[in-house]
């Protein structure tokens, strides 16, 4: 007796790819013996979760007035870690490991740029801090844009107009 357990139910008025099957699949059992694995999640999946997550990391969108420079740093600490995580629980073979490590490095750039003397920056004055932090934080946006219009096209996943902000400007003659 050949068994196969489904973690959801299939939606049988669409064509699944047979990668997409797979990983639905949890376990078998042949006879008396059985296996148990946890699939790993699909890109899509990862992208949408991604994507969901930095709708609401406004260090990607304010306007650069209302940005405070240790929260920009936290925040984009927080997106490091959690794009680390998704790095972390994909395939090997996944098209999301490009896209996303970048991100990932354009963090680290940002932070980076935030150090002072082992010192983070955090109170702005006219003058030189506040051209290094406007600048590293351009910087940072014009780097992650591109990859979540990327994301976005390639797994058909909306972007909320906010976020939508960092896509990369339409090209016009």
């Amino acid at each position: 007796m050949f068994a196969v357990e489904i973690r959801r139910a299939v939606n049988y008025t669409a064509t699944m790819t047979w990668k997409e099957v797979a990983n639905r699949l949890n376990g078998f059992t042949i006879g008396p013996f059985g296996a148990q694995w946890s699939p790993k999640p699909t890109d899509a999946e990862v992208a949408r979760r991604v994507l969901r997550f930095l709708e609401d990391r406004r260090v990607l969108y304010n306007d650069y007035a209302w940005e405070e420079p240790g929260h920009c740093i936290e925040s984009v600490l927080e997106i490091r870690r959690f794009l680390t995580g998704e790095i972390t629980a994909l395939k090997e073979e996944s098209d999301l490991l490009v896209p996303l490590r970048i991100m990932r490095a354009a963090c680290r750039k940002f932070l980076d740029a935030m150090q002072c003397d082992g010192g983070r920056r955090v109170h702005l004055h006219h003058g030189h801090e506040s051209f290094g932090f406007y600048s590293a934080l351009g910087e940072f946006r014009g780097a992650i844009g591109p990859q979540i219009a990327l994301m976005a096209v390639q797994y058909k996943v909306d972007v909320e107009s906010e976020l939508a902000r960092t896509l990369p400007l339409e090209d016009r003659e």
